[in-house]
């Protein structure tokens, strides 16, 4: 019999009576602020081992030998398993199979796994690991993704070369509207650097043999039913021998969608017999997970004279790094979203996801659209400086409205307020001017008083960004919730299961406010998320509300109505008209001839017990040769005003004011939806001064928090937001996706804003202070 380890998941019971539209504590809230609550590496199971893997120094090299056998004979050591042990598969991958459990006879990124040692002390695994001999015949990386895309004479990461994606779209006549445009806004070249999800909780998990041949997994991810579609096929045992349970989960964006030590504990638990616990150390994780796509942008608009785009010709390059992981989805995304929510009637696309030496690349929160976003806000400010506009009004006249095609073709058939969003970012009071004296903690040096006064200037720049919400292209996304109504300690309970990931946004919270209000039962019981229940999809695309909060509200309208029929039968209720009956304070209320029972006394000893998934509405594939279809099931936008002051001797930067306004299209949790926008915001914020994963010749250079850097409570400016609902009749309650779209328009109104204050064009991502200091110096920027 398998064993539950001390820190797995439990119930967790709430008495509120708050529905949607409120905001009602977290239920996890408490816990976390005081240091209590159980994340996936405060596991603990009696006579478990411990973990431990061995990864490559290299970023390429062939194995010419493997020698395990000083780990094996350590004492403490209870096993070191190869490539040679794997009981099924040998390739595991998030979209395509190509990726080894452990590698076979060469490596291709810094960081792929070689062995696995399970000891009983984590320092006994840690040199074990040093005892494990690898002959390497180190070989040249290939780091280059423009040349992983267009030489035909580079080495091939894989056999099939190092092409993982290429999405052209192609609509109306570039070549045509080239000759007739007004003005061209010059080809120009956009940089952005490799961003990290940065997660505070590092990989962690328990693998419990059941006693019978099976296992019981608890993770950290985001999907675990599509986790368990990976693992099941490597251990070689039947679906039903492997159960996934939730563990605490310390942040995700997009990071935990690959597997990380999942299989390799399994594999050790099975091996050993034992519960096996895996943790990462903070500089594994940074070598252990993928990471946001680097992505090279070309950008050439043309346009009428006064400011109307007629075409765009784009080429963008996706490091996908060593596998393919989400590279095939974030080209797709790119592409589609790579114009913005701007009307361009001519366009040529050409979007490449290529492999590389470099570490493995996958989702990150914006999938796809931060790239994009960053360069297509670039060259709208070009255009609006060509032509003497602002940059609200050039985006005003391009704007998409009710009825536009976004870039891959597809109709815009729901409400647009990006016209009514532009207006309220314009109509929000800036920040008071920049002082005469200012305290040293307000100025970009900050406490170390490298700023003077004279260097700052001050600047306002605009961004504004579309995400897609849901799974794309055709995918029959669906999310399935569990209700049970019953009688338990005297109160009428709800038990709401789902196997949907909290990862930190909320939803555990969204998911009961859904429940009280559809059910009208005070008391509401969240089961920890497995496996034994339906997919409930990923934690990922801004899709949980809308999804797995459709999934709930669609069993609770089926339970509902089964209590209403049992309410019928027990008390011989006549005939009713429809919606007479509702459940208020723990009574069945009709609304013609008000209370009629207690609920207590409508289901006894009986329970009501229901399963419904829910799909959203169908969307298609995009032409393989001209990218265009009815891929999205939803767009969402955020348009931002970040104000900054640039030291321009120094080139650091402070940012003021970093404002935005969203369309939720309905608002479900307030408090956690204002969270989420203000945490994509401070995402961006990272990426537009600090946040790269520096990799050079394959290697990553900053795999800590010492050298790699996120914005903390010094970095980000209090934020004014307005949020604005225009109901998506598509959708469940006629919600919005709101996670991912801040991120995608934070980084370029900041760098907009970082234009403003120095002149400088500014066309890679994150600012360095030399791009500034230096820049300013020659183009003789000053105060």
């Amino acid at each position: 019999m398998s064993t539950t380890p001390s820190g797995a998941p439990e119930a967790v019971d709430l008495h509120q009576a708050i529905g949607i539209g409120g905001t009602p504590p977290r239920p996890d809230g408490a816990q976390k602020v005081q240091g209590s609550f159980a994340y996936a590496s405060d596991l603990r199971a009696e006579d478990m081992l411990w973990g431990a893997t061995l990864r490559s120094p290299h970023p390429s090299a062939r194995i010419r030998s493997l020698d395990t056998s000083r780990a094996r004979a350590l004492p403490g050591v209870a096993a070191v398993l190869t490539h040679e042990d794997l009981p099924g598969r040998k390739l595991y991958g998030l979209e395509r199979r190509d990726q080894p459990v452990l590698a076979v006879d060469e490596v291709r990124y810094q960081g792929e796994p070689i062995a696995l040692v399970a000891a009983d002390h984590p320092e006994t695994a840690r040199r074990a690991l040093a005892l494990i001999r690898v002959d390497f015949e180190v070989r040249e990386p290939l780091t280059d993704p423009a040349l992983a895309a267009f030489d035909p004479d580079q080495p091939a990461v894989h056999p099939q070369g190092n092409l993982v994606r290429h999405q052209p779209i192609r609509s109306g006549d570039v070549e045509a509207a080239r000759r007739r445009a007004d003005l061209v806004v010059e080809r120009a070249e956009f940089e952005i650097g490799m961003q990290d999800q940065a997660f505070l909780g590092p990989e962690s998990g328990m693998a419990v043999p059941d006693g019978d041949g099976g296992l019981d997994l608890y993770v950290s991810t985001q999907w675990m039913h599509h986790d368990k579609r990976q693992i099941v096929p490597v251990l070689g045992l039947p679906e039903e021998r492997v159960r996934l349970t939730l563990s605490g989960v310390g942040g995700a964006f997009g990071g935990r969608e690959d597997i990380s030590v999942q299989i390799h504990m399994a594999l050790l638990a099975l091996a050993t017999g034992l519960p096996v616990k895996m943790s990462y150390s903070r500089d594994e994780s940074f070598l252990g997970h993928v990471h946001r796509h680097p992505a090279r942008m070309r950008y050439e608009y043309g346009a009428t004279r006064d400011g109307r785009l007629v075409y765009a010709d784009v080429r963008i390059v996706f490091d996908g790094g060593a596998y393919t992981s989400a590279t095939p989805g974030v080209v797709g995304i790119g592409s589609s979203l790579c114009l913005g929510p701007y009307e361009v009637p001519h366009v040529s696309v050409d979007v490449y996801g290529v492999f590389t030496n470099n570490p493995p690349c996958g989702a990150m929160r914006g999938f796809g659209g931060v790239q994009g976003c960053f360069a297509y806000e670039s060259m709208m400010d070009r255009l609006a400086a060509r032509v003497g506009l602002t940059p609200l009004e050039i985006r005003r006249r391009n704007a998409i409205r009710p009825g536009s095609r976004i870039a891959n073709g597809q109709a815009v058939d729901a409400p647009q307020p990006f016209l009514s969003l532009l207006d309220e970012i314009e109509a929000m009071p800036l920040p008071a001017a920049l002082p005469a004296v200012t305290d040293p903690r307000d100025m970009p040096g900050g406490l170390s008083g490298s700023t003077r006064a004279e260097s700052v200037v001050r600047g306002v720049g605009y961004g504004a960004g579309m995400k897609n919400a849901c799974f794309s292209g055709g995918d029959d996304d669906y999310s399935t919730a569990r209700v049970v109504l019953a009688v338990a300690d005297g109160e009428p309970t709800a038990y709401l299961h789902t196997a949907a990931a909290e990862v930190g946004q909320g939803l555990v919270t969204v998911e009961a406010q859904i429940a009280r209000t559809e059910l009208g039962f005070e008391r509401v019981v969240l089961l920890p998320p497995d496996t034994s229940i339906g997919d409930s999809g990923g934690s990922s695309a801004s899709r949980q509300t809308y999804m797995t909060g459709g999934a709930v509200r669609t069993a609770c309208e089926a339970a509902r109505e089964e209590l209403f029929q049992l309410a019928a039968r027990r008390m011989a209720l006549s005939e009713r008209p429809a919606g007479d009956l509702c459940v208020s304070g723990g009574k069945l209320v009709s609304r013609r001839d008000g209370v009629l029972a207690d609920v207590l006394d409508v289901l006894g000893a009986d329970t009501v017990d229901v399963t419904r998934e829910y799909h959203h509405r169908a969307t298609s594939a995009v032409d393989p040769l001209t990218g265009l279809g009815d891929s999205h099931v939803q767009l969402i936008m955020c348009v931002h005003r970040a104000v900054v002051d640039v030291d321009v001797e120094l080139g650091l930067v402070r940012v003021v004011a970093l404002d935005a306004v969203q369309d939720v299209g309905r608002t479900i949790n307030r408090g956690g939806l204002e969270g989420q926008i203000h945490g994509g915001s401070a995402q961006g914020l990272g990426l537009a001064l600090m946040e790269e994963l520096v990799v050079e010749g394959g290697k990553v250079q900053n795999a800590s928090f010492t050298d790699y850097l996120i914005p903390t409570a010094l970095d980000v400016p209090r934020m004014n937001l307005t949020i604005v609902e225009h109901p998506d009749p598509h959708a469940p309650y006629g919600v919005r996706g709101a996670g991912e779209a801040p991120t995608l328009s934070a980084t370029p109104a900041i760098v907009a804003a970082v234009r403003d204050a120095t002149g400088l064009a500014l066309t890679r991502v994150p600012l360095r202070p030399h791009d500034i200091a230096l820049g300013a110096r020659s183009t003789g920027v000053r105060t």
